[in-house]
Order: structure tokens, then C-alpha cells, then sequence
């Protein structure tokens, strides 16, 4: 509504201001703009838990390939080499685990250092009760005081001009957490990143109501 009548003034009235007026309402718009962005990313937010599908048996690699696929685009803009072993078979949401790959790949684009070409591999180990996750790539890596940050909830630093509110982290770990795993981040400054994240084996339809709820 905000950014409606701000419009609506500049047509009806865009004629008459001087171009100090002409700032003011472009700040007025732009501001708009991110408290759009930002609640709209506290409703997805949310909706981690209120719109969550019941966990059951899922192809994590056929799920890692269709999250590949919906960043086709941003991957041949950055030129980006993607790539993942073989992948197990896991009790997840299948639509919230590739909102955990899709994340994770695209942060690591978006982070990319500006020379080279950015190399994201998928890795998974299995371990006694859990199946361990890794996204690894080759950018510039993170500072050890910045890694915990990097999952809160418009954690400073995130570029809202460019359309980023900081939010895609913080959604990973509320699905993560849901799934009754963990994530955490492995970095040295200047020798990549890799966000490593646990789904326990053996989760079934009655713990998907319950795991992790805030």
C-alpha cells in the first residue's frame, strides 16, 4: 500500500517536485520494497512448520538433482561447477530437504570469491544413527567469529539492496532442526566453506509433527 500511494503521488505530482523530493521518494519506495522482502521471508520462515509435509522415505539424490535443476540459471550465470556423489535414500520431507540443498548451493554461488570459477560439491557420510551432509566450495571462506552468525535471522551484514534479507540460513537450520539434526559450518578465510547438516536415520510421520518445534 505504501509503495502503491508513493507511486501514485509520483505520477500525479512528479511534475512539480524538485529532485531533493524526487530522493525522498525514492528512499520512501525502496524501503517499501525490503519490509515487503523481509515479511515475506518471515512467512516462509514460518511456514518451515505450518506448511510442513509429513517425513518418508526419500531418493536425497533425486531430490539434490530437481534443486540443481531450479538453479540452473543462477549456475550458468556464475559459470559455476555443481556436483555430487551418490546420495542415500533418507526419511526427510522431500520438498523441505531440497530447500536445505537448494540453500546451501545457492549461498555458496552468491558467496563465491569474484576470481575463478565457483566449485560446489555434495558429499554424505554415514554415520551410526545419522546420515551427514557436506556442501563444500572453493570460495573465500568464513571468519571462525562470523560462523555461528550466519544462521540467525537477518543476520547483519546480508545485502538487502541486492534483494537478500540474510534469511536462506536461518530457514536451513529451522529445517534441519525440524528434522531433528544439526548444521554447522567448517571454514578457514581463504580456503572455502562447507556447511555440513544431519538427518537422523529411522524419522517417521509421528516425529515430523513434533521435531524441532520452536
Amino acid at each position: 500500500m505504501v509503495s502503491s500511494y508513493v507511486d501514485l503521488l509520483e505520477r500525479e505530482y512528479g511534475d512539480e517536485l524538485d529532485d531533493e523530493a524526487e530522493e525522498y521518494m525514492a528512499f520512501a519506495v525502496n524501503g517499501a520494497k525490503r519490509m515487503k522482502r523481509m515479511i515475506n521471508s518471515l512467512l516462509e520462515y514460518s511456514r518451515v512448520h505450518t506448511e510442513a509435509e509429513e517425513f518418508d522415505e526419500v531418493d536425497a539424490e533425486a531430490v539434490f538433482e530437481s534443486a540443481r535443476q531450479d538453479l540452473e540459471l543462477l549456475i550458468a550465470d556464475h559459470d559455476a561447477e555443481v556436483t555430487a556423489e551418490d546420495l542415500p535414500t533418507v526419511s526427510a520431507d522431500g520438498d523441505q530437504l531440497g530447500q536445505v540443498f537448494q540453500n546451501l548451493v545457492k549461498n555458496a554461488i552468491e558467496h563465491a570469491s569474484e576470481d575463478g570459477i565457483p566449485k560446489i560439491d555434495v558429499t554424505v557420510a554415514d554415520r551410526t544413527d545419522t546420515h551427514e551432509f557436506a556442501v563444500s566450495d572453493n570460495g573465500p571462506g568464513i571468519p571462525a567469529d562470523e560462523q555461528d552468525d550466519v544462521f540467525e535471522i537477518f543476520r547483519q551484514g546480508a545485502d538487502a539492496e541486492a534483494g537478500n534479507t540474510g534469511i536462506g540460513l536461518a530457514i536451513t537450520r529451522r529445517i534441519v532442526q525440524r528434522h531433528g539434526g544439526d548444521i554447522w559450518v567448517q571454514s578457514e578465510p581463504g580456503d572455502g566453506a562447507t556447511f555440513k547438516f544431519t538427518i537422523p536415520k529411522g524419522l517417521n510421520a509421528a516425529q515430523s509433527k513434533g521435531v524441532g518445534d520452536d
